[in-house]
């Protein structure tokens, strides 16, 4: 097929766009998106079982996820670059290959260390599959429909983590461990067809710069960083997390300044002059901050204090998934009319009372008043979450898109690891205090429980925060210009990924 071809409906406006142009292509990238999202919610929910199969220790089956994240975060810099010299397509499908060869040398590992070793090989092929897949969206929608588009992006990204831990479930106590990793080679296969046959070609440029020594210092920083805060979840004193800390906050500091100096950067800074852009994306950094560390307390509360299986949990969870799903179409739309700041402002507050409500949580919470909570998170979800992302996108000049989604990934992978690892913390100390300060004759479960009403209220004052700078939010200045496809918009090659 010829670019003409398939350039000419992308630029097209109107329902004829969204049916015939749009929709192979996205689900192509859904496809994908959901194959590698869902392995890591899959993978956490059955350590256990993999720690009594290889008869082996939690400590040596945690760097199965931390393996994985230690390579996903060294790759995600290197997305944009790796795009603009070698295509968006290509590179797309490339890392979807290797993410399904190594789920397959995953399925059939013998020994804990080649499992951990095959969980790498995921991570290298995962760690683009996202920033690559968004920049491919983002360029494909008309801005005029951008925010529908983003929006229908956004469910694989907010179900799947739902989904993940009923299927490992599932698959851990009636099948096998090893079909949870087995299951992405026909999830693979066809994401892999899909895209072969319906993303836009794209052919790089000739002869971009290559910033060697920030593709050196981007991955020391991210994955060092995630290494630091993963390993402070269970010490910070400890002499891994100070190490890591301090390696990759130093080889960050270095990365900022050569970055800045550069007239082609490896991860674009410089967009962060844009006041629209910041304003936006420090607002997605504290909802992610408070809404990934909420997502895994109410697992924790749900196994650790009533007692459900993992089965069960995923099962109580996925109303939240559900609801998420349903909101997140809706909110796309109503973005391409009223734009962010209404958005987040009414999901966030939905968010905030719903976890203030569940910080006045006791050993006499009903199941359903749980529920109905992560329900209406769940909602809050779906109407905050991809507004925002989009609008981060839409105030970052159009041309650096493919450089900005592995910025606004790579950091979301650092915010998402201190957001896990604090709360935990945070969690701990809290029971431990409770537990001090009741005596000898205190009930070990009420101060296990004021520790999760605690975390929970600690959750609720971040997003309270995110909805006090949600009013902040304006429409960025290249929106209004190419709302009516105007403005700095690329040609018809650049919107099809160069």
């Amino acid at each position: 097929m010829s670019a003409p071809t398939q350039t000419k409906p992308i630029t097209a406006g109107g329902d004829d766009f969204s049916l015939k142009a749009i929709l192979p292509p996205l689900l192509a990238i859904i496809v994908g998106m959901i194959m590698v999202i869902l392995d890591s919610t899959v993978v956490n929910n059955a350590i256990p079982h993999l720690v009594e199969y290889f008869d082996t220790d939690l400590k040596t089956i945690q760097w199965t996820v931390t393996g994985y994240t230690l390579a996903l975060s060294a790759v995600i810099p290197l997305a944009g670059w790796m795009t603009d010299r070698f295509g968006s397509k290509r590179i797309f499908m490339i890392t979807i290959a290797l993410f399904t060869f190594g789920s397959v040398l995953c399925g059939i590992a013998q020994t804990p260390e080649q499992l951990i070793i095959y969980r790498i090989i995921q991570g290298l092929g995962g760690g683009m599959v996202a920033p690559i897949g968004m920049a491919m969206v983002f360029k494909l929608a008309p801005p005029e429909r951008r925010g529908s588009i983003m929006g229908l992006l956004g469910i694989p990204m907010l179900m799947a983590p739902a989904f993940g831990p009923v299927l490992s479930g599932w698959l851990v106590e009636s099948v096998s461990w090893h079909w949870i990793f087995i299951i992405n080679l026909p999830i693979g296969i066809i994401a892999f067809i899909l895209g072969y046959k319906y993303l836009p070609k794209s052919g790089g440029t000739k002869a971009p710069h290559l910033d060697v020594i920030g593709m050196c210092l981007a991955p020391i920083a991210f994955s060092m960083l995630a290494f630091g805060v993963s390993e402070g979840g269970t010490s910070w004193s400890s002499a891994s997390a100070i190490t890591g800390l301090t390696v990759g906050g130093i080889a960050l500091i270095l990365f900022i300044f050569v970055e800045l100096g550069q007239k082609q950067p490896l991860l674009e800074l410089k967009v962060f002059k844009s006041s629209d852009f910041t304003r936006s994306i420090i607002l997605t950094w504290i909802v992610q901050l408070a809404l990934f560390g909420a997502m895994l307390i109410v697992p924790l509360y749900l196994q650790g204090v009533m007692n459900y299986t993992a089965l069960e949990t995923g099962w109580i969870l996925m109303p939240q998934a559900l609801c998420a799903g349903i909101a997140m179409p809706i909110s796309g739309r109503l973005f391409d009319k009223i734009g962010a700041r209404p958005l987040a402002f009414a999901g966030l507050s939905i968010i905030s009372v719903s976890l203030f409500i569940l910080s006045g949580i006791s050993v006499d919470t009903s199941l359903w008043v749980i529920i109905l909570c992560i329900c209406t998170i769940g909602l809050g979800m779906g109407f905050s979450m991809m507004p925002l992302n989009t609008h981060v996108l839409n105030a970052a000049p159009r041309q650096l898109v493919s450089r900005v989604t592995p910025l606004t990934t790579a950091a979301q992978q650092v915010v998402v690891s201190f957001a896990v690892a604090g709360l935990t913390g945070y969690l701990t100390s809290q029971i431990t205090s409770h537990a001090t300060s009741g005596g000898a004759n205190a009930n070990p479960l009420s101060a296990v429980v004021a520790g999760y009403g605690d975390t929970f209220f600690l959750s609720a004052c971040i997003v309270t925060a995110g909805v006090a700078l949600s009013l902040i939010l304006r429409k960025p200045k290249q929106q209004e210009e190419d709302g009516t496809a105007g403005g700095d918009i690329p040609d018809p090659a650049m919107m099809a990924g160069h």
